[in-house]
């Protein structure tokens, strides 16, 4: 592995995530990416399908800085139902594996009133670093 995730001792290992990454290179700041496509169109208002999305963006806009899902650091997510993104989960994994691999980096999950864009129901940000 190219980072370091960080589990004190004794702790639980957290499911999906990562309690802590140490990483040493260049950072890549990915901005908050929603569920829509490359002409700024959404294709579905279903919570997954807009994660789906989200996901492949950020994959996208890791591999303009020559990185992958592989360097990611931290991501967080602002969702507009927390209860459906709990509700979901066994549906979101896979979703998200398929997007970002076996890749976990230190999460933070938040509910939002609204976000930007209206029919958005999910915006995921991230940082990755590259290896030096």
């Amino acid at each position: 592995m190219m980072n370091k995730l960080l589990q004190p001792p004794g702790w639980l290992p957290p499911k999906g995530y990562a309690n802590g990454v140490a990483a040493r290179g260049t950072m890549v700041f990915v901005g908050g990416q929603i569920g829509w496509n490359a002409q700024q169109q959404f294709e579905s208002d279903d919570f997954i399908a807009q994660c789906g999305l989200a996901l492949r963006n950020i994959a996208e806009v890791l591999r303009e800085a020559g990185a992958g899902p592989e360097h990611m650091v931290r991501m967080t997510w602002y969702v507009t139902d927390r209860d459906e993104y709990s509700r979901r989960l066994g549906e979101l994994g896979p979703v998200y594996r398929d997007a970002m691999g076996r890749n976990f980096p230190a999460m933070t999950c938040v509910q939002v009133a609204a976000l930007v864009e209206h029919r958005a129901k999910v915006e995921i940000e991230v940082t990755a670093v590259i290896p030096d």
